[in-house]
């Protein structure tokens, strides 16, 4: 599962691969050494590379990647970087830049047919495991939206683990924790199936152990195991989908500027708390109660409040402080834009159904 830069070398060199269009961040391009990397190995190769300039994916920069392509007319796509980097050319790989295009994503009714070309991915981060998973995200006027379909899966991709090793422990940390809380969603999706268990139980096996590690003491062992659990993590959700916890961190990104697994990780405990004690209304074509069951085990715990106070521990660890007035979020007076940018979408996958005034009351509980 891991490769080598000469796994890249012997990829981007195939003759096939006149014109190849990179798509990166520029921060974390030159910091995880993927620039030096690619002007060392690219000689004879019509190469234009985009830097992505919006923290979020977001429409308007996504037209300007579409357009870019489609001028370009590359044999190749290569991204390299976090989640945005590979959803803008996941997405921009299967949609044109019509007219009529935010409504169609605001609708959910974009009518996929093909890819334009060959996508290739290397990820910076151990995070989203966007480089497996068939789904990708958009924000239309500050909303988060997601795109679902096959076409959207990579055709090669490549787990570099010295690609990660500098990186800021800021988003290392806000990386890890979406893969950590991507295998705990998947777990208990109500699309989860035998696949999936094993695929997230084997992510949490080496995450619990190498998260906390990665971020204090990086190695390139280290580095490899947090790109494996991501991996894996992102080939469970890709089956079971992403649940509350992710459904309601969307606006604290696009309000609030927090990052991505770090918004993820600010009510964890407290949405799986309130689907351990909602069992009896479960949803789910399976026994919750042993899946909750089977996440005690893989964390070393024996009930939710043991759960609870380790997955506070990890994120302390991690600095991804859950302090709202540390945060300068008060819930009470966003709590609109909150609710109307909750992912409703993630949240029927939720194995106990649950609505905006739900997370509202469990987002003020204990406040």
């Amino acid at each position: 599962m891991i490769s080598t830069t000469e796994d890249i070398l012997k990829f981007v060199n195939d003759k096939g691969f006149k014109k190849i269009f990179v798509l990166c961040g520029k921060k974390s391009f030159v910091t995880s050494g993927a620039e030096v990397f690619f002007k060392k190995i690219i000689s004879d190769k019509e190469i234009k590379i985009f830097y992505k300039n919006s923290e979020l994916p977001i429409l308007e920069e996504l037209i300007k990647i579409i357009k870019d392509i489609k001028n370009f007319k590359p044999d190749l796509i290569l991204a390299v970087g976090g989640g945005a980097v590979i959803d803008y050319a996941k997405i921009a790989n299967v949609v044109d830049a019509r007219s009529d295009l935010a409504d169609l994503i605001v609708n959910y009714s974009y009518p996929f047919k093909e890819k334009y070309t060959k996508l290739a991915v290397i990820p910076t981060t151990a995070g989203s495991g966007a480089e497996v998973t068939s789904n990708a995200v958009i924000y239309v006027n500050g909303i988060k939206h997601s795109f679902e379909s096959e076409l959207l899966v990579p055709d090669n991709f490549f787990l570099i683990p010295e690609f990660l090793i500098s990186a800021p422990n800021k988003i290392k940390a806000s990386a890890g924790f979406d893969a950590i809380a991507q295998a705990l969603e998947s777990l208990v999706s109500k699309k989860s199936n035998e696949k999936s268990v094993a695929y997230a139980s084997k992510s949490l096996k080496v995450s619990i152990k190498s998260y906390v590690s990665f971020l204090n003491n990086p190695s390139l062992k280290n580095a490899s195991e947090m790109s494996i659990a991501a991996n894996l993590a992102g080939k469970a959700i890709s089956i079971s989908k992403t649940i509350v916890p992710h459904a309601a961190s969307y606006p604290f990104t696009s309000l609030f500027n927090i990052s991505h697994g770090h918004a993820v990780g600010l009510f964890f405990e407290k949405f799986f708390k309130f689907n351990y004690d909602n069992l009896d209304k479960s949803e789910t074509s399976f026994d919750l109660n042993k899946r909750f069951d089977l996440i005690f085990s893989l964390f070393e715990v024996s009930d939710i409040n043991q759960f609870s106070s380790k997955i506070s521990l990890i994120k302390k660890q991690a600095k991804l402080e859950d302090d709202l007035l540390k945060l300068n979020i008060n819930i009470k007076d966003s709590s609109d834009n909150i609710i109307k940018g909750i992912n409703l979408l993630r949240l029927g996958n939720n194995p106990v159904k649950i609505d905006g005034k739900d997370i509202y009351k469990i987002m003020l509980k204990n406040l």
